[in-house]
């Protein structure tokens, strides 16, 4: 496994952070409690000791229970709550409740990093006005270590939200982006702002369902050439990716879609989700895998050059 400092704080952090949300969310859709505390535990075992949830997962609970026993200062736990609450905005006193309920599910008395969670560019400046300065009194409390927002990637795929709002404040310790082979938007608009700040950057959606289904990234494709984002030329039309994995570049494209995103200067943790215990296995491979050769990063990077409006999902 390999390991980093995240951003400007002290955490020594896994390259490979275990993604307790997105479609598989630990196994826990099918209801897996002990199927996802495996999960957890084998991560931690493979050398992971980042773990990202939120309230509104379902998987504290199986990430508290996944680590316990653990020494507390061996794991990361990173978990978010939202700044609206019930279709309103959340109160500053809503979200340090919610908090101690995050507390509470993953049987800790203090969390790593505490985001706010996919917060759209309508909601930043009430976040950053009324919620972070509350954020600031919980990290002087010890309840939080650092202070981190999540950008709604898949409605705002263009970094909407992060953008103008690293360059205007310097509040976040912590920022968690849509990073992939689809969309390397964040190269130029966020990334450099989050290294000059030294802010710790989280990848999310390094794989999602159009690197794992070919059909899906077939349609993708098309899309992108209907709008006149990518050249049909590019690519082969019924094998979009293929490039990827011959003559021994990867062992398959979602290997290669990890590896590159790892290795994008700028990401200190990319993500990963699973309900399986091999799949798991697999992802820990790819993201304790080499660079991709120089020739496929700007093959890929001239691909899609112009793609700022997929999330992959």
């Amino acid at each position: 496994m390999l390991y980093t400092t995240l951003g400007r704080t002290d955490f020594n952090v896994s390259r490979m952070g275990l993604g307790c949300g997105g479609h598989s969310r630990l196994g826990m859709r099918n209801g897996d409690l002990a199927g996802a505390v495996r999960i957890v535990r084998e991560a931690y075992d493979l050398g992971v000791n980042f773990f990202d949830t939120a309230e509104s997962y379902g998987t504290e609970e199986a990430v508290g229970k996944g680590l316990a026993g653990i020494p507390r200062e061996k794991v990361f736990i990173s978990t978010k709550v939202g700044a609206t609450w019930e279709d309103e905005k959340s109160t500053s006193l809503q979200m340090r409740e919610r908090l101690e309920g995050c507390l509470g599910r993953l049987g800790t008395d203090y969390v790593d990093v505490f985001h706010l969670h996919g917060v759209p560019l309508r909601d930043y400046a009430y976040s950053v006005e009324f919620l972070v300065p509350e954020m600031i009194r919980l990290k002087e409390e010890g309840k939080i270590r650092a202070i981190g927002i999540t950008e709604s990637f898949i409605p705002e795929p263009d970094h909407r939200m992060l953008a103008p709002g690293l360059l205007a404040d310097d509040c976040w310790d912590v920022v968690m982006l849509g990073f992939s082979v689809l969309n390397q938007s964040a190269r130029h608009s966020v990334l450099p702002m989050t290294m000059e700040r030294k802010v710790g950057t989280l990848c999310m959606f390094a794989v999602r369902r159009a690197l794992s289904q070919p059909e899906a990234l077939i349609d993708l494709m098309n899309q992108l050439v209907q709008e006149d984002l990518v050249d049909p030329y590019d690519f082969e039309h019924f094998d979009p990716l293929g490039f990827l994995t011959e003559s021994g570049v990867a062992g398959s494209i979602q290997e290669a879609a990890y590896r590159y995103c790892l290795w994008e200067p700028g990401i200190d943790v990319v993500l990963s989700g699973t309900g399986n215990i091999e799949h798991l296995r697999e992802n820990a491979r790819s993201l304790c895998g080499e660079p991709l050769p120089d020739e496929v990063r700007r093959r890929l990077a001239k691909i899609f050059a112009h793609v700022d409006s997929v999330s992959g999902n």
